[in-house]
């Protein structure tokens, strides 16, 4: 690594704006049906609006990151999505649902800068484990955030918003402070001067330039295929608990927080040695079948045992699949286009976190509450059998 201590910042500052957003999530559809009296795709709509924003922000945020460096960029997001909790306290209505989660969604959008910041401060032989820092930040939000949100909804939803803002407002502090730019000024100059192409809402031609090496799109493509399976279950795996197992807000919050441990356990602490003892190919072989099976378990898995033990299998799948890609997206473009891709895949993730609460919220109320996850597993078996005879043709998996 370049920058132990610069990584450890990151870090922080990532997992503590992600607690406040693992506090959020798993309440929401419980708030959502409790107090506005909404219906599931209703909740899915407002699950989806969130990563809509993002789809538009994160290559924005991203370019603008390379130019002006990636510091400033990650502060205003974590402020904005403070504001967007604050919002939330006082919500008593849809539309002011629909308003903060999209002021927190362009908050959120600061994932793919926070990517970039990795892939400046590590070698290229350590991205891979660099990149699970950001896997293990989300992990660990997912343990404490919703223990934290599934206790404080016993006092009442609004203070549920109130605590998760002063979490994004520690963490942007604690950057103002702490977090060193990661891009040195001749970087900075030499990125305006390779992007001066005028500023658009959403950057098709970059876009287009980016997919058309082959190699490159193809782990773009499958890292859109595993979001939108996965976020099938954003909005519907709370609904699952509430409505089908039985499962109180606290029960709710175990459950992410389950998930979340084992997350930050696989991309934390294991990943380093699962790179040492298996090929990327066969990584993303046994993690793709592992999510395609998981994903199928969830609605039949009984108890809350069982859905405990298959959230961990599941956990240990996306944990190894996504920073190995992530990692492999990084690898095969240039530094100075670090941030502009990465913020371009983190850009596609969030509009396949669109697509898939708005099916997966449009499947559970008109299909039955299986279909979310079925249509996941479906998708992620895809995934499975492009990583043993497609992918690699395109890209040396060593």
């Amino acid at each position: 690594m370049k920058n132990k201590s610069a990584l450890v910042l990151i870090f922080l500052s990532v997992f503590i704006d992600l607690l406040g957003f693992g506090i959020l999530i798993p309440i929401l559809p419980s708030f959502s049906i409790k107090v506005l009296k909404i219906d599931e795709a209703q909740i899915g709509i407002a699950i989806a609006i969130y990563s809509f924003v993002q789809f538009i922000f994160n290559p924005i945020l991203g370019k603008l990151s390379d130019k002006r460096g990636r510091k400033p960029v990650i502060v205003f997001c974590l402020f904005l999505n403070a504001v967007g909790y604050i919002i939330f306290s006082f919500t008593h209505s849809y539309l002011l649902l629909l308003t903060s989660r999209v002021i927190a969604g362009i908050g959120g959008s600061s994932i793919g800068v926070a990517q970039a910041y990795i892939a400046d401060v590590t070698t290229r032989e350590n991205r891979s484990k660099g990149m699970g820092i950001i896997g293990a930040a989300f992990g660990l939000g997912f343990v404490f955030g919703p223990l934290i949100g599934g206790f404080l909804a016993n006092y009442g939803f609004e203070i549920i918003g109130f605590v998760a803002a002063g979490f994004s407002l520690l963490a942007s502090i604690l950057t103002i402070i702490y977090l060193p730019e990661s891009l040195k000024q001749n970087q900075l100059s030499e990125n305006i001067v390779s992007q001066t192409q005028r500023r658009v809402l959403f950057d098709i031609k970059g876009m287009k330039k980016i997919l058309e090496k082959p190699d490159l799109a193809v782990l773009i493509f499958l890292f859109f295929i595993l979001t939108f399976s996965f976020a099938n279950i954003y909005g519907t795996f709370a609904l699952l608990g509430l409505k089908v197992y039985g499962f109180t807000d606290q029960q709710n919050g175990y459950i992410y927080g389950i998930i979340g441990l084992a997350s930050a356990i696989v991309q934390g602490g294991m990943l380093g040695w699962i790179n040492k003892m298996m090929s990327n190919k066969i990584i993303l072989i046994v993690a793709s079948f592992l999510i395609t099976t998981m994903l199928a378990m969830i609605p039949y898995a009984g108890t809350f045992l069982g859905l405990a033990i298959v959230s961990i299998v599941l956990s240990y799948g996306t944990g190894t699949f996504q920073p190995t890609v992530l990692s492999l997206i990084s690898e095969v473009v240039t530094d100075t286009e670090q941030g502009i891709t990465l913020g371009l895949n983190q850009s596609l993730a969030s509009l396949a976190r669109v697509l898939g609460p708005l099916w997966g919220g449009f499947a559970f109320k008109y299909l039955g509450y299986p279909f979310p996850f079925i249509t996941g597993a479906i998708f992620t078996f895809i995934i499975f059998l492009l990583t043993v005879f497609y992918l690699p043709k395109k890209i040396k998996l060593d």
